[in-house]
């Protein structure tokens, strides 16, 4: 099972005697199971630490100066700040293996997924959704097979259809606006330039040594061929085909189910707004495919959920040819359940993958 969180947590830990650390580790837990703040009587009147209520209460205010602790109001308890649920995460939390329910569950789920990769996908979205409490994300998989041909068909003056036709018999028409000065023997010339550069190859494989022929002018292409091709590479691998991914999520309403204070309902409003981002959610599971196993995102520690407070465990799903193709995980509030979701959303990675693959096979 591989978990990818941040190591930072060491050296904060090796600053926390024995006293500090069983306090600290009693109070996230005790938050992540009731969601209230927790106090020094409630602990000196539970008995584990054997501590009286004065001697706890200043290792808390240690905790506090450490930015591990905050107090929402004054008088009240405890509760973990962003900081200090990293570091109970990365370096207290004690993660098992998924029961066997729960593996025969989310198998079970799987097999019964659908004929198709869409209704596979949506499936995994609602599985983890109920099972983890959240909102389910799956980021569906971005079409990388090699390709066969590419062809530019003139519309108009202002407008060219990109015809990308790819090894396993799937087509793609991308619209582009036409570069100024590009003549129609451009288009049959920057079109058999890919066509011979991309055969057999999937278009990150080549895109390097295109990019490095065109800046060296070594493409044996005219100027507004170069534009051409330039102008397609951007835009079937940049912002526009980040926009054009699915990002399919399911279970808001799970959400809604937190929501214990008005101040709850504002967040999860900013929640529900920051889901509405596709981009920036889509560039943050991109980056999360990176990791090695599953990656955590902690409240404002991540730009994207500063003002909702907000959790993302995510991890990468791969094919059979162990390349990852997209990533799925779980958001909700920060006391989101750390130790039952993250060994969760590792075996349905896994899972995933293998239907995924089931599901292609079928498909040929």
């Amino acid at each position: 099972m591989g978990f990818d969180t941040k190591k930072s947590a060491g050296g904060t830990l090796a600053a926390l005697d024995q006293r500090a650390r069983d306090i600290f580790r009693e109070v996230v837990e005790r938050y992540l199971r009731d969601g209230e703040p927790v106090g020094s009587r409630t602990l000196s009147r539970d008995g584990k630490t054997g501590l009286s209520a004065a001697s706890i209460r200043n290792t808390l205010s240690d905790l506090a100066a450490m930015g591990l602790l905050d107090a929402p109001h004054i008088s009240a308890g405890r509760i973990p700040t962003h900081a200090g649920l990293r570091l109970f995460v990365d370096g207290l939390l004690q993660i098992g293996d998924l029961d066997a329910g729960e593996q025969h569950n989310i198998d079970a789920r799987m097999r019964e997924a659908g004929s198709s990769i869409e209704e596979a996908l949506t499936e995994v979205s609602s599985l983890l959704s109920g099972l983890a409490g959240g909102a389910g994300l799956v980021l569906a998989p971005t079409h990388e097979a090699a390709l066969r041909h590419v062809e530019f068909v003139p519309l108009s003056a202002r407008e060219t259809l990109a015809v990308l036709v790819y090894e396993d018999g799937q087509v793609e028409n991308r619209l582009m606006n036409t570069p100024a000065g590009v003549l129609p023997a451009a288009l049959h010339e920057a079109g058999n330039y890919l066509s011979a550069r991309l055969k057999g190859r999937t278009l990150a494989q080549a895109q390097a040594q295109i990019k490095e022929e065109i800046s060296q002018h070594n493409s044996a292409l005219d100027a507004a061929s170069e534009r051409l091709v330039a102008q397609g590479l951007a835009e079937w691998s940049g912002e526009s085909a980040s926009e054009e991914r699915t990002l399919i999520v399911r279970g808001r309403s799970n959400l809604l189910n937190a929501v214990e204070a008005a101040e709850d309902l504002e967040r999860i409003r900013q929640l529900f707004d920051d889901l509405e981002r596709k981009k920036d959610m889509i560039s943050l599971m991109d980056h999360a495919q990176a990791a090695q196993g599953v990656k955590i995102f902690i409240g404002a520690e991540t730009s994207l959920f500063s003002l909702s407070g907000s959790s993302l465990i995510v991890a990468p799903y791969m094919n059979s040819k162990q390349r990852v193709i997209g990533a799925l995980g779980v958001i909700g509030p920060t006391r989101i359940n750390y130790a039952r979701v993250i060994p969760m959303i590792d075996y349905t990675a896994r899972a995933i993958g293998l239907t995924l693959d089931r599901l292609g096979k079928d498909k040929r």
